[in-house]
């Protein structure tokens, strides 16, 4: 399916080259010393398209100006100032008290591993002549951020169409890495794909970051993941004893679980009376139609259950979960903030969206952060006890995150009077507010300089705000909003809590946010915490909601706009009884697939998004695959890549199986008899 280099020897040869360049070795006469005590970071991102890569970069430079700020003792005025206009950098500051020159240092950040890449062969022009490329020595410095030039391959993005930017990812992933000119790509692919999962590299966690509307992110990225995932599993059916040589001693296929996550930007579904540019809308609901069909292919499609390699190889999905971040989050953050949203540009909405997603790739990082990613004295010299803190392995996330995935957020202050000894005197936590600003819509917190609130709102923003009121009127009673599907059926969550060093959570304030999280997912098989303990000045809570954000209207929506456009046969494509019967699809106690077949097309069109001749278009890429991989059995046909009537039946099996749900609550077996009343005190 795509070229896995097998040589383990130019596998080892390819890491210490990208090993060399990312930590930059400062005594050339102990350069083996130093490899040896370097390891690469656990976490990496890899920001692919325009969106992507411009996200990923704000998380680099923000990781690395806290580093700077850590390291030279906070003392770069100038720097700050420069820096002050810009949001996430403002959060940042603040969340790490960084403004106060004073105050005890509360946290060195981790540096992940930073990929970029885009179909565009001026993306190093780009980032290098940004506002973040010329203000500071930021990309000669961050040295752990690697541009992909894939320019070689194609020069000129993806047209706004993912099947085009899918057929070129393919096209890169099974050239040989040793035809390509840019020597660079043999080592970052070596990192990313080769040597996933095996000792020689340490990274466990990798998050690709794209915008589902456009062509390159959404068309490469799931490519990327299936290549990786590829790679990764064909490990698990090797059973080929290698022999080990001085060279690759101790870095043999040894088998460890790594986890991967999309973090897809969704594009806005109506805004203001605007109608968005419906190819926006038709792309990321292709993206979801094909995640879902691979989701239900690799977790639930067992009617034919083989535990052959060729039938689980071929039922592969890009990556463990799929984090959902809608457009509309910088809409409804303006809304709620005295209004105004007709004064803000574009590049300060987008940064509010970068900004919130920099704030949950943070909290994930730091919540499964191995203490090799710090600092060697951060510890010592912020006072912190390693031991208390509750961390989320690769392997925790891998068990706990699966298929669509979306965020709830909040951040408070620490109490003013409270201490690290006596939490009875002065102002307590509310956690009641705070859980509650975690699944508000979208909202700007003035006081921390965070955005909080939910990635993806479970229904249309006016009903929920109303769902929401009737919620804190009724002293956080949540029986009418438990009732919506996104939490009713959520398979499963994971909490992250994130608190000061020198603040200790009250067991009642532990409890009570416990309470919530049953009481609003009633259905949730698996519960999981993580209590990161230094990470941040501010108190926050991070929610990940599992599977169910499938149900959600705005998923649905994008969905269905795909399949009415690219598969509808002509009579449905434009009223209404498509939408309704997918409704009933996904509803009815009978999947009627023959109904289905009647109202679509066997394979998608992608000429109905494209306003050109895609009959012309076609030959000129496959043309470009035949040139660049020699070997005619690797062809592939971009006819090939489309999606099918199956892809649709798979992706709506998929969303039945979520909606139907539900578990059987524990109750006590016994063989002792028990007298009536108490069994009637019992229950």
């Amino acid at each position: 399916m795509y070229f896995t280099e097998r040589d383990l020897n130019k596998i080892l040869t390819n890491l210490d080259a990208l090993r060399t360049s990312v930590f930059p070795v400062q005594n050339p006469d102990n350069e083996i010393e130093s490899r040896k005590q370097q390891n690469f970071p656990s976490v990496c991102l890899i920001g692919l398209g325009r969106c992507g890569s411009n996200i990923a970069l704000d998380v680099a430079s923000l990781v690395y100006n806290a580093r700077n700020f850590y390291l030279n003792e906070f003392n770069n005025e100038e720097k700050q100032s420069r820096e002050q206009e810009y949001q996430p950098m403002r959060w940042i500051k603040r969340s790490l008290h960084l403004s106060n020159s004073q105050a005890l240092k509360p946290v060195f950040l981790i540096e992940p591993l930073v990929m970029l890449g885009d179909l565009d062969k001026d993306i190093e022009g780009r980032i290098r002549f940004s506002h973040k490329g010329e203000s500071s020595g930021f990309l000669h410095d961050y040295t752990k951020m690697k541009i992909m030039d894939l320019s070689e391959v194609h020069a000129g993005g993806a047209g706004n169409a993912p099947i085009l930017g899918q057929y070129l990812a393919k096209i890169i992933l099974n050239k040989d890495t040793q035809r390509f000119a840019n020597t660079d790509w043999k080592n970052i692919h070596s990192y990313l794909i080769d040597s996933c999962g095996i000792k020689a590299n340490q990274s466990r966690l990798y998050f690709y970051i794209f915008s589902a509307g456009g062509g390159t992110g959404s068309g490469m990225a799931s490519e990327f993941g299936l290549a990786q995932q590829y790679a990764y599993m064909s490990k698990t059916f090797d059973t080929r004893t290698l022999a080990e040589d001085e060279e690759n001693r101790g870095h043999s296929f040894v088998f460890e679980p790594i986890f991967t996550s999309g973090i897809c930007i969704l594009p806005n579904i109506s805004d203001h009376g605007v109608e968005m540019s419906e190819a926006l809308h038709i792309n990321a609901g292709r993206l979801l139609c094909k995640y879902l069909a691979e989701e239900w292919d690799f977790s639930y499609n067992f009617d034919n259950e083989e535990t052959s390699e060729s039938s689980v190889m071929h039922r592969i999905r890009p990556w463990n979960a799929m984090m959902l971040i809608s457009n509309d989050i910088m809409r409804y953050a303006e809304e709620t903030d005295d209004g105004g949203i007709q004064h803000i540009d574009v590049n300060a909405m987008e940064k509010y969206a970068n900004q919130y997603i920099s704030q949950q790739i943070f909290n994930i990082l730091t919540a499964q952060a191995v203490t090799t990613d710090y600092d060697e004295n951060y510890f010592r010299r912020a006072g912190i006890d390693i031991g208390e803190t509750i961390r989320l392995d690769a392997n925790d996330l891998f068990m706990s995150l699966a298929g669509p995935v979306a965020i709830a957020y909040a951040e408070s202050v620490i109490p003013p009077d409270a201490n690290a000894t006596d939490k009875k005197t002065g102002t307590s936590l509310n956690i009641d507010d705070l859980f509650f600003r975690s699944i508000d819509l979208p909202h700007f917190n003035k006081v921390t300089q965070a955005i909080e609130g939910i990635s993806l709102l479970p229904i249309e923003s006016s009903s929920y705000r109303e769902t929401l009121a009737n919620y804190v009127k009724n002293g956080y009673n949540a029986a009418e909003l438990n009732d919506l599907h996104f939490f009713k059926n959520c398979s499963s969550v994971v909490s992250i809590v994130s608190l000061p060093k020198d603040y200790k959570l009250s067991y009642m304030d532990l409890n009570r946010l416990k309470s919530h999280l049953n009481s609003l997912f009633p259905n949730t098989t698996l519960k999981r915490y993580a209590l990161v303990i230094g990470a941040s000045a501010n108190i926050s809570l991070t929610t990940l909601i599992v599977k169910s954000p499938c149900l959600s209207d705005d998923f649905l929506t994008l969905i269905v706009a795909f399949i009415k456009r690219c598969f509808a046969k002509d009579n449905y494509r434009f009223d209404e009884q498509l939408d309704q019967a997918m409704l009933n699809f996904i509803r009815s106690d009978e999947f009627d697939e023959a109904q289905l077949d009647t109202m679509l097309n066997e394979f998608e069109n992608p000429a109905k998004i494209l306003d050109t001749n895609w009959y012309a278009i076609k030959p000129m890429y496959e043309k470009k695959y035949r040139e660049l991989i020699h070997n005619k059995d690797k062809f592939v046909s971009i006819n090939d890549i489309r999606l099918s009537r199956d892809s649709v039946k798979k992706a709506i099996k998929y969303l039945r199986e979520i909606y139907r749900h539900k578990i059987s609550k524990t109750k006590v077996i016994s063989l002792n008899a028990q007298p009536s009343s108490q069994s009637d005190a019992a229950k």
